[in-house]
């Protein structure tokens, strides 16, 4: 293939943002931590699920077929979100789990990884790196 010798328009997805295909008949609400069911199609995460990301606003697929709709998906990024197990400051560098679309925790044994705290705010309330499995390095 040669190199380019004049403009090309191409189309780009946002970088961090992407839409991901809907299983049959469920409701994925905004927040929603989101998990792949081995068939290719998002759904609220399941403990064990390849995470996903975060679903960008609510999609209810209620009535639909599997892929009748999409879900908006925020693939990496920073979130505050409470964490099962966090006692401090000195969680700051540990790997977080997800055990479902709305709990999140530091026990990987069952669980599905989204990431790391990188900042302990108070509580057990922490700020999350996190990371989708399709975009992880390794």
């Amino acid at each position: 293939m040669a190199t380019l010798a004049k403009d090309s328009a191409r189309a780009y997805e946002l970088g961090d943002i992407g839409e991901l295909p809907v299983i049959a008949a469920d409701i994925i609400y905004e927040g929603a931590a989101l998990g792949d069911n081995a068939s290719g199609y998002a759904r609220p995460l399941v403990a064990a699920d390849p995470f996903l990301g975060f679903a960008e606003r609510k999609v209810d697929n209620s009535t639909g077929a599997a892929g009748d709709k999409k879900v908006r998906v925020r693939e990496r990024g920073k979130v505050i979100v409470p964490v099962v197990g966090v006692t401090g400051v000195g969680d700051v560098g540990t790997a977080v789990y997800a055990s479902d679309d709305d709990t999140f925790t530091l026990t990987s044994v069952g669980n599905s990884a989204i990431g790391k705290i990188v900042r302990y705010e108070s509580g057990t309330t922490c700020v999350v790196y996190f990371e989708a499995a399709q975009n992880r390095s390794i």
